[in-house]
């Protein structure tokens, strides 16, 4: 049974250590087969096994987060819920504690003016302190009593207290004043970054154009069905993935490719859903509803990539899980133990020491810098027309030693020719053309499309054969056709029956004079085409088919993809295809070894002389040909058994044939591009634009987004650990401490945000 996913927007969550707690406590609720929770984008995601257990589950989720963050407005996004009574209420209560924390600035200056001994100044001190920390008290004394102890409210309110305690009344009301002045700067950081990374996927378009009769409505795109017409205005954002049928324009397909330069389209261009037309208005016919909509499939695979979480991010809500009690429990021993055992030392002195520890013990710089980093990254790369499903095959990108391609589509073009007809045994060339065109007619294959391209070049523009019509002949069926043979086609072409005849010629039941049986036909993976038509035997492949069918074949030492054909077990003769390489193939190699990659591998199913030609050219290391594509995965699985532990392999395809070595591979890069199902499917990094320079790109914002993360780690446990051992010192005061806190998850959320930079890389 599948898991049901269950998402609630945490509605004013701004405590990144509750947000840990409420996940941690989530996933514990029986039924609960994984909880997410996600403090950038405030949405928690719950996979229940059993759908009748949806209701009690998500009460006992409510009850958890009403527990942790009591003025967090829980909204349900499978319920359609007016947010603006929500968003009004939180506006008004961030315009109360605004007012309150003036007055109580206002208040706290007038004390510098008071006599210290004075009880007018500890009255107007505690007024400033309550006006101050009234909140940050309240949410402590209700954490209390559910028995939630260890978190920024009574870690503050505390220190504070304590302050007071002491008649450090001044520094009470400071280590509030700063604490929620830092906690307001922090919040305005995240929201920004927050806004910068979904700004950066703002690709969903608001409106479509349908026609309705004679005329065009305005509506949602969800409400647009296939085969629906939509006019695309210029300027406007393209709804819905579809076919033009009438218009030329330029359009921006930036948000989707990260290519800055428009593209070109006219009737008959596939466009998709996150273009923007540029200038000519588009009638446009719709190929797939909104939800399979390439613009669709982005923004669900980018808004879901924090839910699969980097070891990083793993190890430090554990850390903080443990640190935060740790450090408490040494500020009780460091108030306690010292002036019971150091002559002249008072209580106050080291209860001052132990409230600076307090203070500086929140991990919450920790807690919201790293998650913010690695989707920064995920939202740079975004940019680049670079899909990354997690943060963590983000980090896996950083430990990459070897990257693995695929040869066609991903070095490779895809794009095939046919360069040579090379005809043997009495075969004239034409005959071996049609008789290679005969036996490809039905497959998808890019070379089964090149040969028949290169027969329309000939002989005029073929018909393809409905799916109904090619599923029958596979059994067998009586068509009609005209054997090229038969007729001189250059004649023909000038005279009016050119048209129906060239069609007629590879799409049966076209003209009712000839009879054609063809049946039999079978695709042998790895191997080529067996078919029957008009009772001979069509073979169409690679050398393995022929040594397969024990046929007698002519070698070549061209450069390309050969096809064999074999003609009721006579060798017919051979046709050469040629691949062009991609133009960044070669750069791509030249720079994966200058960022340190050990091992370029390719493999390919292609022959060998054509595989190590291509390798050379592009300076790979290592090189195998004429693998099977269960070979592929054999061969796959002894490279990753080479690896070290630590180290990554990158494997580089197509995203179609290559998805079970996609789908071993440590990370598994589909060269996809746009609309590519398939490709979105089966891998872990999707390439929109199908160039090999990306994994070059895709790897250096792997490299800076980890260099980002270990700073803010490094950075706030060094300024943490100096204040803490400063302040059991004596040298630290709770100045130091509130800087300790707030200030160094400030400056970690605004250093995260360079992760979302990536024009220079």
């Amino acid at each position: 049974m599948d898991a049901k996913k269950k998402e609630l927007i945490l509605e004013g969550l701004c405590c990144p250590n509750c947000a840990a707690k409420i996940e941690n406590k989530s996933k514990n609720i029986s039924g609960v087969e994984s909880a997410n929770m996600d403090f950038v984008s405030k949405k928690l995601t719950l996979e229940i096994k059993d759908e009748n257990e949806i209701i009690r589950i998500l009460d006992e989720t409510k009850d958890i987060i009403k527990k942790l963050e009591p003025d967090v407005k829980i909204i349900d996004t499978s319920a359609k819920i007016d947010s603006t009574n929500i968003h009004e209420e939180a506006s008004a209560n961030k315009k109360f504690k605004i007012a309150a924390l003036i007055a109580g600035v206002i208040l706290y200056i007038i004390t510098f003016f008071l006599s210290d001994a004075s009880t007018l100044r500890l009255i107007v001190s505690i007024a400033a302190y309550l006006l101050i920390g009234g909140n940050v008290l309240m949410k402590s004394l209700k954490n209390i009593l559910r028995g939630e102890v260890f978190d920024e409210n009574f870690l503050m309110s505390i220190a504070s207290i304590g302050a007071f305690a002491i008649k450090q009344y001044s520094e009470g009301i400071a280590v509030m004043l700063f604490y929620e002045i830092g906690e307001t700067f922090q919040d305005m950081a995240v929201d920004r970054s927050r806004r910068s990374i979904t700004k950066l996927m703002d690709i969903k378009p608001e409106f479509a154009n349908v026609k309705v009769n004679d005329s065009f409505k305005k509506v949602h795109p969800e409400e647009v069905s296939i085969d629906d017409i939509i006019l695309i205005k210029p300027g406007e954002k393209v709804p819905l993935d579809g076919v033009i049928l009438e218009g030329t324009s330029m359009v921006d397909t930036s948000d989707l490719t990260g290519e800055s330069l428009p593209r070109e389209v006219s009737s008959g261009s596939t466009i998709l859903g996150g273009f923007i037309n540029q200038n000519g208005v588009l009638t446009v016919k719709v190929t797939k509803p909104f939800t399979e909509s390439a613009v669709s499939k982005i923004l669900d695979l980018v808004q879901n990539a924090s839910s699969k979480k980097a070891q990083t991010e793993n190890f430090i809500t554990k850390f903080a899980k443990y640190y935060t009690p740790v450090v408490t429990l040494s500020a009780v021993l460091l108030a306690i133990i010292p002036p019971l055992i150091i002559p002249d030392d008072t209580f106050s002195q080291w209860i001052y020491r132990a409230l600076v520890f307090l203070v500086v013990s929140c991990p919450c710089a920790l807690v919201i810098s790293i998650p913010l980093g690695f989707f920064g990254g995920i939202g740079g790369a975004s940019k680049k027309g670079i899909l990354v499903k997690g943060s963590n095959y983000l980090e896996a990108l950083y430990n990459v030693r070897t990257v693995v391609f695929d040869k066609t589509g991903t070095l490779t073009k895809g794009v095939f020719k046919v360069t040579k007809i090379n005809a043997t045994n009495n075969f004239t060339e034409d005959e071996l053309l049609k008789y290679a065109a005969l036996a490809e007619n039905y497959s998808n294959h890019p070379i089964a499309k090149s040969i028949l391209k290169c027969y329309e070049d000939k002989y005029g523009k073929l018909e393809s054969v409905p799916n109904s019509h090619i599923a029958a002949c596979k059994v067998k069926a009586k068509c009609q056709n005209i054997m090229p043979n038969t007729i001189n086609l250059k004649k023909l072409k000038t005279s009016s029956s050119a048209g129906k005849i060239s069609k007629s010629i590879l799409n049966p039941c076209k003209n009712t004079n000839i009879n054609t049986d063809t049946s039999n036909y079978s695709e042998l993976a790895g191997y080529g085409i067996k078919t029957t038509v008009n009772g001979k035997n069509i073979l169409a492949g690679n050398l393995k088919l022929m040594k397969k069918e024990n046929i007698a074949y002519e070698d070549s030492n061209t450069i390309g993809t050969i096809i064999h054909i074999a003609v009721d077990n006579l060798y017919a003769g051979y046709i050469v295809i040629s691949d062009e390489i991609k133009t960044d193939a070669a750069n791509t190699i030249k720079d994966l070894k200058t960022l340190g990659i050990k091992k370029t591998i390719m493999l390919t199913g292609d022959a060998a002389k054509v595989g190590t030609a291509i390798g050379n050219k592009l300076n790979i290391d290592e090189v195998y040909s004429e693998l099977l594509p269960n070979e592929k995965v054999d061969k796959f699985e002894i490279l990753y058994s080479m690896k070290s532990p630590k180290e990554k392999i990158l494997y580089v395809g197509d995203g179609v044939n290559d998805a079970p070595v996609l789908a071993r591979a440590d990370v598994g890069a589909a060269m996809g591009g746009l609309g590519s199902d398939a490709a979105i499917e089966a891998s872990d990094v999707v390439i929109m634009t199908d160039e090999p320079s990306k994994i070059v790109t895709a790897i250096k914002i792997a490299r800076k987004t980890q260099f980002i993360v270990w700073q803010n780690i490094i950075f706030a446990l060094g300024i943490k650990a100096v204040i803490l051992i400063l302040g059991a010192l004596g040298f630290a005061n709770m100045w130091e401490a509130v800087f300790g806190d707030v200030g160094v998850a400030l400056i970690a959320v605004f250093n995260s945000m360079r992760a979302l930079n990536v024009k220079k890389l």
